[in-house]
């Protein structure tokens, strides 16, 4: 399957590759509760972010050229400002990497004392609010300001629910099963302080990541954007994608992978 341009297409293309998402995620959820098979989680999570990366994310577009040679053009900004923003997530991504490999080193095969009914819940929030961010960015790419405002509304909602399902639920609940943010000597310290630390830098990045969200929507209700000129909606887009490419590693390293330790 490939990239499409044409409206209705495309939108198809973003349900097909949600379609996938969701069934590799019930499959990641019954394997885990199953049996623990480490590296047929891994394999899905990476299929599942190679899925976001290529239809989501868009990283093909690295490689698109201008045939405008003018530095001051628009087409010309726009690629420059999209290899500095893939630049950027680069850089970012070696902090996750570096939580990652935190969880992996205190931890090992086990896992913290969480609700997996839940985990699976805000996971799949996310990944909706991931599909409805493609349909605005899609709707925008063809002069739909208004399919654009509707489906970064529905975005907002998914995603502040996401937000207060991990920081005012998921954390209570943790809390409520002994987790505490310390690196200290108890049975739950380093498994509380690598939970923390990872939910919470995420969540920092669900944050900054909504209210980018409602200045472009602010801006696309003032009609700057166009389908010529969106530049300003694809980093949105791109941004909010990447925050759920980075819970699509955490969530089965956190809620799936591991002996749980109670």
């Amino acid at each position: 399957m490939t990239h499409t341009q044409d409206k209705s297409s495309a939108l198809g293309q973003g349900v097909l590759i949600f379609i996938y998402l969701t069934v590799l995620t019930a499959l990641e959820y019954f394997i885990a509760v199953t049996f623990q098979a480490v590296t047929i989680l891994i394999v899905v999570a990476v299929i599942k972010a190679a899925l976001v990366m290529y239809y989501y994310m868009h990283i093909y577009k690295l490689n698109e050229t201008s045939d405008d040679d003018d530095v001051h053009s628009y087409a010309y900004k726009t690629g420059t400002n999209r290899l500095g923003l893939w630049l950027f997530l680069l850089s970012d991504t070696f902090v996750f990497a570096g939580l990652m490999a935190t969880r992996i080193n205190l931890l090992g095969f086990t896992r913290p004392p969480l609700n997996q009914m839940l985990g699976l819940a805000v996971t799949a929030v996310l990944l909706l609010s991931s599909f409805f961010m493609n349909r605005g960015e899609t709707s925008m790419a063809h002069g739909d300001t208004k399919g654009f405002l509707n489906n970064v509304v529905v975005t907002f909602v998914l995603g502040l629910g996401f937000l207060i399902g991990v920081v005012f639920v998921e954390w209570r609940l943790a809390a409520h099963e002994g987790l505490v943010a310390s690196f200290g000597d108890t049975v739950h310290g380093p498994m509380g302080g690598v939970f923390y630390i990872m939910t919470g830098m995420h969540a920092f990045h669900v944050l900054t990541g909504l209210i980018f969200l409602f200045v472009v929507w602010n801006n696309a209700r003032k009609n700057i954007y166009s389908a010529e000129k969106h530049w300003g909606v694809e980093a949105a887009a791109v941004y909010w994608h990447f925050v759920d490419l980075v819970w699509i590693f955490f969530y089965p390293a956190l809620y799936l992978i591991g002996k749980l330790i109670a």
